[in-house]
């Protein structure tokens, strides 16, 4: 398995042989059924099953600019991430096939590496993407569970949040953090000025950092 200059997968015919067990992809498919009509169980179940390793992953590539990422750095990377999961319809959620031989959890840990990485962009530093391999073979400490608590209120309020928001300001999510358009293309499909289009980025970052900081 590898990734191409857009970060997708790229799997070749050998490495189709290592899929997940049956078990394992009717767990991963029923959960996939449950978050895409937004069972409250089966998110919980998500929570559970990949916060540590979306977390784990993100931390792997930001551990490597300590002096420049801090914990509110590596909040917001993985705040981005449910964004995006959720963002147009759970479109990127849609996007998962296991019949191309990928994991779920490989796949998601896949999509915290390039968020990580796709913040380190955004404040100007360019490091080579990492391989798949690190999603599934990365080793840290793991989180207590008083911290997993913690994470899986957070994402619940990161949730709930979303669902308060104006159309407008949904839509804005849809193209800013799910089809990652550029500050110039959202402004033009919404009608709206360039400057507008940061401001209202900072105002919903704001208030994303601000429901988590009430759950920490």
């Amino acid at each position: 398995m590898s990734i191409d200059s857009h970060g997708s997968l790229v799997a070749d015919a050998s490495e189709n042989a290592a899929t997940a067990t049956p078990s394992t992809e009717r767990a991963d498919a029923e959960l996939l059924e449950g978050l895409l009509s937004h069972s409250d169980r089966a998110w919980r179940e998500f929570h559970l099953r990949f916060d540590r390793l979306i977390y784990r992953c993100i931390t792997k590539v930001t551990g490597r600019f300590a002096t420049v990422i801090s914990q509110d750095d590596i909040r917001e990377i993985y705040a981005t991430l449910i964004v995006q999961l959720l963002s147009n319809d759970m479109h990127k959620l849609r996007t998962f096939d296991a019949a191309r031989g990928n994991r779920f959890s490989s796949w998601l840990g896949l999509l915290a590496i390039n968020a990580a990485y796709d913040y380190l962009r955004a404040i100007r530093r360019e490091p080579n993407r990492a391989p798949l391999a690190e999603a599934e073979d990365l080793r840290c400490d793991l989180p207590t569970p008083h911290e997993l608590c913690e994470r899986r209120q957070r994402a619940e309020r990161v949730v709930n949040a979303l669902r308060g928001f104006s159309a407008k300001d949904q839509q804005f999510v849809e193209l800013y953090f799910g089809e990652g358009l550029e500050p110039e293309q959202i402004a033009e499909r919404m009608n709206i000025s360039v400057k507008t289009v940061y401001s209202k980025k900072h105002k919903i970052q704001s208030r994303l950092e601000s429901i988590l900081s009430q759950a920490a």
